[in-house]
């Protein structure tokens, strides 16, 4: 049964500019995105920055309405029922953005739950169980502000819980966290589909989309340029290997007398301090490894090749450039 159907939904922003004579642009954040999710599915909905994640999730969740097309959450339009979906859906923000950080863990959750109008007889069992869920029952008790990264996200999660939504949107949910604390978020997060609970996920790590998504969005210019499963997507890149290369003291003229090299895709460079990270997308591996390590000279650490991934295909869909 399909929780989500979005079609042909489009979302024109109109910018003005100038002092004395007012100029009109419009802008086009979305156009003819069509695209549905099953109940109790994990959907990753991915994209570079302002490609159109979030005016698609603002419009999901009744904060934005569409220009064209239709949107429909639980068997609603987000139009025309926006009050009958939002008791059923809950969002998370990246960035601990949805806390009270003077509270406690237990009055964030308290608070949370007197909103949506639960029973106080039903808090006491919800808040302690939200709060193992998220492994926070020893720091229920310590204001939010003495929290880690990790704990403040957790809690933010499982603050999205307390009207117990059957849709949850999840943006950029492991921003910022340390490696223990976003693998604990991602068990959260996948638990949360394992009990039946629709989830809508953004995020720039495709490892993470990879290991929770069963399919996966790609927006690009508001425009929707890929639908399927982590597998699929990576068949995309099939013959595709990847040279990389650790260098030092680059010029942008060096950079980009690389863009030639025999075999080579569109060239990534990764800032590492005061030391860049190339990465080459090839048909011809060795040739590539061999020329880069002749031009390089003695910059580089190391040249090494390994086979194309999720992001080397995401890259591809979305034209990336370093």
């Amino acid at each position: 049964m399909e929780t989500i159907r979005v079609t042909d939904l489009g979302r024109i922003y109109v910018i003005e500019s100038g002092f004395w004579r007012r100029k009109r642009k419009e802008v086009d954040a979305l156009s003819q995105v069509t695209f549905s999710v099953a109940g109790g599915e994990i959907f990753g909905l991915l994209g570079p920055n302002g490609a159109g994640k979030t005016t698609t999730i603002k419009i999901l969740t009744t904060l934005l309405l569409p220009t064209t097309g239709t949107a429909e959450v639980l068997g609603y339009d987000v139009a025309r029922k926006p009050t009958a979906i939002r008791p059923r859906i809950n969002v998370v923000f990246g960035g601990e953005r949805t806390l009270y950080w003077r509270l406690t863990g237990r009055d964030n959750l308290q608070y949370f739950a007197d909103l949506y109008r639960v029973s106080p007889r039903r808090q006491r069992e919800l808040i302690g169980r939200l709060l193992e869920q998220a492994g926070l029952t020893e720091a229920a008790d310590r204001r939010v502000e003495t929290y880690s990264k990790g704990m403040k996200q957790r809690l933010s999660i499982v603050r999205a819980l307390v009207n117990n939504p059957e849709v949850l949107f999840l943006d950029e949910p492991t921003i910022g966290l340390d490696p223990v604390g976003a693998q604990a978020a991602r068990e959260l997060i996948a638990a949360l589909a394992e009990g039946g609970a629709t989830v809508i996920l953004t995020t720039h790590y495709m490892l993470e989309a990879e290991l929770l998504c069963g399919r996966i969005g790609i927006i690009n210019h508001g425009r929707l340029v890929a639908l399927d499963s982590p597998a699929a997507l990576k068949r995309l890149a099939v013959g595709l290997s990847v040279v990389e290369a650790v260098t030092a003291g680059l010029s942008p003229g060096d950079l980009e007398s690389l863009r030639d090299l025999p075999g080579a895709g569109a060239m990534q460079s990764v800032s590492l301090g005061a030391r860049l990270l190339l990465q080459i997308p090839t048909v011809t591996p060795e040739a590539t490894a061999e020329a880069l390590s002749e031009r390089l000279g003695g910059r580089a650490a190391e040249v090494r090749v390994r086979e194309a991934n999720l992001e080397d295909a995401y890259i591809r869909l979305v034209g990336g450039k370093s």
